[in-house]
């Protein structure tokens, strides 16, 4: 496992880096005071865990954060703040966990210990277990499509979107219209937005037939939807009574997409 600790104060950032070169599951740590350079780490080298100071100049914790997923969307997220008021931005961001500081090592190992027992499981459900499955959709965290255990990477982040949302309905069939009103809250669906509306659309179709996964994806008469039995999906699994995939789910579900908290709300009264 290889960790990053992003910190502004050196002294705080010594003492982290400290606890955190004590445990047995890390492999690699890196220290950084600047968040810029943390993303440019991560970026060329990548991490498994990012541990981030919320405070900090050049950047606060929760921007880098989401950068941090943009460029390594696998990365578990551990916030660290000397203020508990930060508490509820962290769960906003769903971080994999949220530590006080001065940091307890007990506390530490703790939240190390559930992010990487959650990448296992994840990466347990994107294997699927099951060598038919070519396709697989995963739900629980960040939006991803798997093939062949790969990640696809969507050169448009609203096609990308709009195939999640398309997956969050399981299948039924969905308007245009519905669509952009779940992508685009705030806006209109006037004639330009429909034009714009179809280009992303279109471009949703290339990526998928550049990837040659088409059949998970059919629209007819102004009306789209995702074809279930095409691929396999974390969600569909966990509503079917999966066991082990409803285990591995920890109230984190397609963590980008304010639409998703509905059916993310379901998900953890049906667990919990």
């Amino acid at each position: 496992m290889k960790v990053i600790c992003v910190d502004d104060e050196r002294i705080i950032l010594e003492d982290n880096l400290s606890l955190i070169d004590e445990l047995e599951e890390i492999d690699e740590v890196e220290g950084f005071t600047s968040a810029i350079k943390a993303l440019d780490h991560v970026r060329n080298k990548g991490t498994d865990i990012a541990l981030l100071d919320i405070d900090m100049p050049d950047m606060n914790g929760l921007k880098l954060a989401a950068k941090i997923k943009e460029a390594s969307p696998h990365t578990a997220i551990i916030f660290l703040t000397g203020f508990s008021e930060h508490a509820l931005k962290a769960i906003e961001m769903h971080a994999s966990g949220y530590l006080m500081k001065p940091v307890n090592k007990n506390k530490l190992k703790e939240e190390i210990d559930y992010a990487i027992e959650s990448m296992k499981k994840s990466e347990d459900i994107g294997a699927a277990g099951d060598e038919k499955e070519h396709i697989f959709i995963q739900t629980f965290g960040n939006f991803d499509v798997l093939v062949d255990g790969e990640p696809v990477h969507f050169s448009s982040a609203k096609a990308k979107e709009l195939l999640a949302y398309l997956v969050d309905r399981q299948g039924a069939l969905v308007t245009r219209a519905e669509a952009f009103a779940a992508l685009y809250e705030d806006e209109s669906y006037t004639r330009n937005k429909q034009k714009m509306f179809d280009v992303v659309i279109r471009r949703l179709k290339a990526q998928l037939k550049e990837e040659r996964i088409e059949e998970i994806f059919d629209m007819q008469k102004g009306s789209m939807w995702v074809v279930k039995d095409k691929f396999g999906c974390d969600l569909y699994r966990f509503l079917g009574g999966d066991t082990r995939t409803i285990n591995s789910y920890r109230g984190e579900y397609m963590s980008k997409y304010e639409w998703a908290m509905f059916t993310e709300g379901l998900l953890s009264q049906e667990k919990y």
